[in-house]
């Protein structure tokens, strides 16, 4: 059987409109500072309407739900909505839903996997690692595109590890000749890293949350898995930073004069600043 393409950019974006509303329901809500209630997995969010559409999309933050405005399935939603469950919904049909709930975290991962995978494929610096890279990249969308039995039964944390490492050299390729300091998984939370230079900086699975980066150096530092959560960006470079997403971007705080990568897009909510 030959390999399937690549998915494009756009079927790795969120289309709320074919989508049965699955954030909205499969996920769990918990009461506190990102979300107003507290909601059980596979209930219904109260703000849901018929039509699958939030109720109070135009005013989330405002009315205590900006863990909402920060999250994406990076068109998860709408191929399990559409392709994996042929445009069957769990309302119209009520058997399907316990697997469309269970499926669609899993195609939620695969597709960030496959978010990381196509930005990897064009690093100038990992071009040696292309034909390794587009191999992985065709499997992950083969898993992605596979029935609901196949995505059950799915290892998804065996596939990761097996992804991993191939992103992490395409990291290091990328990042050689920076200063690079190493910081993985570092506790950095409220850290005052005000005008810190983490060019090439390894960030993967730090914790950001609050940390004050007002114009730190950011280029080509690994933000795979960073917490930035209201960490502070104002004046801060980080163009050229590595699997940077824009569910990340929406969560920090940042200004006018924080420079992103082009194929990311500056939050309403940030400042103007300079």
């Amino acid at each position: 059987m030959p390999a399937l393409p690549a998915p494009s950019i756009g079927a790795l974006r969120a289309d709320c409109a074919s989508c049965f509303g699955l954030c909205c329901v499969a996920l769990p809500l918990t009461a506190s500072a990102d979300f107003a209630i507290d909601k059980p997995a596979g209930e219904p969010c109260r703000n849901l309407q018929a039509d699958y559409r939030c109720g109070i999309h135009s005013r989330l933050r405002r009315e205590g739900f900006p863990g909402c405005t920060v999250y994406d399935c990076f068109g998860a939603g709408q191929r399990v909505s559409q392709a994996t469950f042929a445009g069957r919904s769990w309302r119209e049909d009520p058997g399907t839903a316990r697997r469309m709930f269970a499926v669609f975290p899993v195609v939620r991962q695969l597709h960030e996997m496959l978010v990381y995978l196509a930005e990897a494929r064009t690093l100038p610096a990992a071009r040696s690692l292309h034909t390794a890279l587009a191999a992985a990249e065709a499997e992950t969308e083969r898993l992605a595109a596979a029935g609901a039995d196949e995505l059950l039964a799915l290892d998804v944390a065996a596939h990761r590890a097996r992804v991993n490492p191939l992103l992490l050299r395409a990291s290091e390729l990328a990042r050689a000749g920076a200063p690079g300091r190493r910081l993985r998984h570092a506790d950095l939370l409220g850290a005052d890293l005000h005008g810190a230079d983490l060019r090439g900086a390894d960030l993967r699975g730090a914790l950001l949350i609050a940390a004050d980066l007002r114009g730190a150096d950011l280029r080509r530092a690994d933000l795979i898995g960073t917490d930035l959560r209201d960490a502070d960006l104002a004046g801060a470079d980080l163009t050229g930073a590595l699997f940077l997403t824009q569910p990340q971007v929406t969560a920090a705080k940042g200004d006018g004069a924080t420079r992103l990568p082009p194929a990311l897009t500056r939050p309403g909510h940030w400042g103007a600043g300079a």
